[in-house]
């Protein structure tokens, strides 16, 4: 799963959300690191609603067009978990790894 799938997932658990919605929240779980573009989050968008993770909520009209909210499925909420407990394994195979191959520092007296 891309880190750009990964973060709209996410934005996406606490309830619908639109376009301009969701990238303001990637922005904020992501503390700047991930700044989506429209046309890259829409292109994101759309193969999450191919893959069955992501639905049209609705859509409500906005100043002569149409906004669009999209919403988790459950298939998309039972992704999103796993990715993260596969992210945390690897975070913690990491970490164990660095403690354990820790260069040892020489006491000074």
């Amino acid at each position: 799963m891309t880190e750009p799938a990964f973060f709209i997932l996410t934005a996406l658990v606490g309830g619908p959300r639109h376009g301009y919605g969701i990238v303001g929240e990637v922005a904020e779980l992501s503390h700047g690191r991930v700044q989506l573009k429209i046309g890259t989050l829409y292109g994101v968008l759309d193969r999450l609603v191919g893959d069955g993770l992501v639905e049209l909520d609705r859509e409500e009209p906005e100043r002569g067009r149409l906004r669009r909210y999209y919403r988790l499925t459950g298939a998309g909420r039972g992704e999103l978990a796993a990715e993260a407990e596969r992210q945390a394994a690897n975070a913690r195979l990491a970490t164990d790894r660095l403690r354990a191959f820790m260069p040892v520092r020489a006491e000074t007296a």
